[in-house]
């Protein structure tokens, strides 16, 4: 099987990747892959409820991102703030990180921030000299291939139209394209996996095995593990569903109720136990995201539809088009 980092490489032309969303939701391209037959179709992601049947269920993501970006006064360093870990303590990521070691200092607001420990990760954790929100006056952490400053736009359009529980520092990305209309229409449920850090980190392990995923938060309510359980086909809308509903799942390949946290890496092989059809987005080379989605469809016949995803100017990453993988 497809173990090595470079398996997953593919070169994709720069101005590919979307740097806005389109004027509305529903108008992105979705790319078919019918995994049995080894077939591709180009259609549109409006299109989505005329490959339901009966009984089929979509679960979708509906953590909500967090303004998390902030910079400080003088603006020589980036802030993340992933966690709030306390009173007057903060979980961050930072940019440039040799701005910010052990003890140093910057300033946002009239609030001084020092780092008191580096993780093995990379993060700050950041004492405050006094308590502080440090999301008021936050801006969306748009990923770092969107070469821009995010706006008032973003604050909308990086949020699902279901967002709900506070907790992701990425959007779900898959769930960008749902209006309320559509998903009126269609029979859903929803869990929650909050997206963490680990989304921005590489795998830096030749042998992908050897890479270790960050754990992130997720739950799963009793009616909507009732209503996954009974579902003709479990639709998952985005990876990050995906993690949560096998994550939660059972010998018997019943999805429990479940609040915790969830390290799972998803690659091939895997047997997948609770997902029948997965919705996605376009992901990065050589990322944790397309090697799940490699394992779900199978790797060369991904890999295969990408250079045709690429062929045909199909939009790539967060604000991109997506593809629907049965």
């Amino acid at each position: 099987m497809s173990k090595q980092l470079s398996d997953y490489a593919y070169d994709l032309p720069r101005e590919l990747i979307a740097q806005r969303p389109l004027e509305r939701r529903e108008d992105s391209r979705m790319m078919v892959l019918y995994r049995a037959r080894h077939a591709i179709e180009h259609r549109q992601f409006r299109e989505l409820k005329t490959f339901l049947g009966a009984g089929d269920l979509l679960v979708l993501n509906d953590t909500r991102v967090l303004p998390a970006r902030r910079l400080s006064n003088d603006g020589a360093v980036e802030f993340l703030f992933v966690e709030r870990l306390g009173q007057k303590r903060w979980k961050s990521l930072v940019k440039p990180g040799r701005k910010m070691r052990v003890g140093a200092t910057a300033k946002i607001d009239n609030v001084t921030l020092q780092v008191e420990e580096i993780t093995d990760g990379g993060e700050r954790i950041v004492a405050l000299d006094k308590d502080s929100d440090l999301y008021a006056g936050g801006s969306m952490p748009l990923p770092p291939y969107i070469n821009r400053a995010s706006d008032d736009k973003d604050a909308a359009r990086y949020q699902t139209v279901f967002a709900h529980a506070a907790g992701a520092i990425a959007a779900p990305t898959a769930g960008l394209h749902f209006t309320t209309q559509m998903l009126s229409e269609v029979p859903h449920t929803f869990v929650t996996l909050h997206v963490g850090p680990g989304t921005f980190l590489p795998v830096r392990s030749d042998n992908i095995a050897e890479h270790r995923m960050h754990a992130e938060r997720f739950s799963i309510s009793p009616e909507a593990a009732n209503s996954i359980n009974n579902a003709h086909r479990v639709i998952a809308v985005g990876t990050t569903t995906v993690r949560s509903l096998e994550s939660a799942t059972g010998a018997d390949g019943e999805v429990l109720a479940r609040e915790g946290a969830t390290d799972l890496f998803i690659y091939p092989p895997y047997h997948f136990r609770a997902v029948d059809v997965l919705l996605t987005n376009f992901h990065l080379p050589c990322s944790t995201l397309l090697m799940l989605v490699s394992a779900f469809a199978g790797r060369d016949f991904l890999l295969g539809a990408y250079e045709e995803a690429i062929r045909e100017h199909y939009r790539f990453y967060s604000y991109g088009d997506c593809m629907l993988i049965l």
